[in-house]
């Protein structure tokens, strides 16, 4: 879990790096303490919904083209590569990875908006 809440933190933190001094402390903690909580709270939280949620969110992934799925995997893989100039030179590695990002928060964001949980009823 630390993995990808470092790379939440590295997604999402420019903007606290020029509004948050290098020196906060609230409550006796730096704003990377505050940062890790409220980052882990939000992943309880979404655990524990996908498992009330569980019969929906299995109705769902089992409904999803496997095409999909290889898109984001193949989206991914270059996104990992791009980063860490694999393949690609580095300069052009930074493209591709900003790239394959978007292209997955952008499958993400299309299929969340097309989504209609009532073709995923569930017959009980």
């Amino acid at each position: 879990m630390a993995g990808s809440r470092t790379y939440i933190r590295r997604e999402l933190n420019y903007l606290p790096d020029l509004l948050v001094p290098s020196d906060f402390l609230l409550l006796g903690q730096s704003y990377d303490w505050w940062e890790d909580s409220i980052l882990t709270i939000i992943y309880l939280v979404a655990l524990g919904l996908l498992a009330y949620a569980r019969h929906y969110l299995w109705a769902v992934l089992k409904n999803v083209p496997v095409s999909l799925y290889l898109s984001v995997v193949v989206l991914a893989v270059v996104q990992y590569m791009g980063e860490n100039a694999i393949v690609f030179p580095h300069t052009f590695g930074e493209i591709f990875e900003e790239l394959s990002e978007t292209a997955i928060y952008g499958i993400a964001l299309t299929y969340l908006w097309r989504f209609k949980l009532a073709d995923y009823r569930l017959k009980i």
